[in-house]
């Protein structure tokens, strides 16, 4: 069975930064696409962040391009998402995904985390 599990959020100032992480269990993830999209209050789920694991390639939204960096630890499994220069309108809640395909997964990937909540305030 396969689990995502997110850690790392949390409340900021506006211009700060915070780590989150995403520990994947339950297969080998060597040939899979991992990353982490975010849900704000009203508003509906959006990608974020695309890292796969095969190849060490990554895409970004343009939203966070430049602020956010995602990268991931092989050994440990897990998936991170570096986030600097956070902006009130970051605020949502995050959450990992993983799909075998790096297409499918920015768009409607097969496993999802329970998210992790993450507020900036300004």
């Amino acid at each position: 069975q396969v689990q995502l599990v997110e850690s790392g959020g949390g409340l900021v100032q506006a211009g700060g930064s915070l780590r989150l992480s995403c520990a994947a269990s339950g297969r080998t993830f060597s040939s899979y696409a991992m990353g982490w999209f975010r849900q704000a209050p009203g508003k509906e789920r959006e990608f974020v962040a695309a890292y796969r694991w095969s190849v060490g390639n990554t895409v970004y939204a343009d939203s966070v391009k430049g602020r956010f960096t995602i990268s991931g630890d092989n050994a440990k499994n897990t998936v991170y998402l570096q986030m600097n220069s956070l902006k009130p309108e970051d605020t949502a809640v995050y959450y990992c995904a993983a799909d075998q395909s790096m297409a499918v997964l920015s768009t409607n990937p097969h496993y999802w985390g329970q998210g992790t909540q993450v507020t900036v305030t300004s």
